[in-house]
């Protein structure tokens, strides 16, 4: 008869987990690469948020708005009437036919939906498909910084080596022609590129984009942009490198719906490349991921269909915090651009003589808001903190106010 852990807890009889450790091993099981991943420089904060009350949180990089009804009942719908099994590796063939229309009118990217685009399991899993279908190991990659936390490690697991690309505040948080010169070697492989960009929310132009275009080409280099902000740029259009000639056939492009229709926990994304490239990752994809749920490729059609007012509604919202925000901290005495994409603001908190670290960890404490500090997104991040005004307006301007309060008391 079986005996469980619970019976033997209590008698003389000594547990199996007791025997744990007895043999202990002489080596560790964990991989060099795992083990060389650093923790999130972001992390500590959330998990001492958790045991605070009355936090006002602008830590987190997520819409604060509800998916869109329409697209909730779509994804809904599909598990009612039970279209819940596998699709095709590549995602939905309706869905690749929409993404490959809506690029092409949007941004002026041409992608075949056949051979040319794959639906990902979020921006997060195109990301690494993307890295390990491109990168061997001892290539160097190229990462704007500051940038999203997630990039360096997704290079360092796939065997290469990130190399900070530096984008300071005084170049409006851009790359440069010059910067992008300086950090090229003979390993140089692939440029990673976020705009708008997470955590500073610079942009890059058309010109911009063209100014490093020859470069690229130049050096024989791949590029990586990931463009899950593109919705959320406030001047003008956002402007897709793939959509510049010389550079689409060496382009990657990661796109999907977290951030523009606020389905975060939707995991939907999309990776657009030519067919070299996403044949070759097609075969990572269908080993590791197999496709996207099937129920959140539904509610991605939808939205694509029916969910253009919602998302241009949330955007002009963002719009308006964002100016209100970027207003109040200059008033309080924190230096900050005026951010021209996604929902971050990047202040300098140089002048309180703290590291970002430190002021971010006072704040959270002292006054209860919680911000990101900048370090954690690389070098060109240092001295600075990050914002999402992905909250309400009332607690934006009370976050001022707290924040103003904290500089006076230092």
């Amino acid at each position: 008869m079986a005996v469980s852990y619970r019976e033997v807890k209590g008698s003389n009889v000594s547990p199996i987990v007791s025997e744990r450790g007895r043999n202990h091993p002489q080596k560790s099981f964990v991989s060099e690469r795992a083990e060389m991943i650093p923790p999130s420089g972001i992390r500590k904060f959330f998990d001492l948020l958790l045991t605070m009350n009355d936090v006002i949180s602008l830590g987190v990089g997520e819409p604060d708005f509800n998916t869109p009804w329409n697209v909730s009942v779509a994804g809904i719908d599909s598990i009612e009437r039970g279209a819940t099994a596998y699709t095709s590796n590549k995602g939905l063939e309706e869905l690749r036919d929409l993404v490959s229309s809506y690029l092409i009118s949007r941004y002026g990217t041409s992608y075949d939906p056949q051979n040319e685009i794959i639906i990902t399991g979020g921006v997060s899993e195109g990301l690494d498909l993307a890295v390990r279908t491109v990168v061997d190991p001892g290539d160097e990659v190229l990462v704007a910084d500051p940038c999203y936390v997630s990039y360096s490690p997704c290079v360092m697991l796939a065997g290469g080596i990130p190399v900070p690309l530096p984008c300071p505040a005084e170049d409006e948080f851009r790359v440069t022609p010059d910067a992008l010169m300086e950090r090229i070697t003979k390993k140089t492989k692939l440029v990673m590129l976020n705009f708008p960009n997470n955590p500073t929310g610079g942009v890059m132009k058309r010109g911009d984009l063209e100014a490093i275009a020859d470069i690229i080409v130049d050096h024989d280099l791949l590029l990586l942009s990931d463009e899950i902000y593109s919705e959320l740029t406030y001047e003008g259009r956002h402007v897709s490198p793939a959509s510049l000639d010389s550079l689409w056939e060496r382009t990657i492009t990661l796109n999907g719906f977290s951030k523009a229709y606020s389905m975060t926990g939707w995991r939907v994304g999309y990776f657009c490349a030519p067919p070299e490239i996403t044949s070759a990752a097609l075969k990572i994809h269908q080993y590791v991921m197999l496709c996207a749920p099937t129920m959140s490729q539904f509610a991605a059609i939808e939205a694509l269909k029916h969910a253009e007012d919602s998302k241009d509604r949330m955007v002009a919202e963002f719009r308006m915090r964002r100016n209100l925000f970027v207003a109040g901290l200059n008033r309080i005495g924190l230096p900050c651009h005026l951010p021209k994409g996604a929902f971050y603001a990047f202040p300098s908190i140089e002048s309180t003589g703290l590291s970002d670290e430190e002021f971010a960890e006072r704040l959270l404490i002292e006054k209860q808001v919680a911000v990101a500090p900048g370090s954690a997104f690389g070098p060109s991040g240092i001295g600075h903190i990050r914002c999402a005004y992905a909250v309400s307006r009332e607690d934006l301007g009370e976050a001022v106010k707290r924040i103003g309060e904290f500089i006076e008391s230092i």
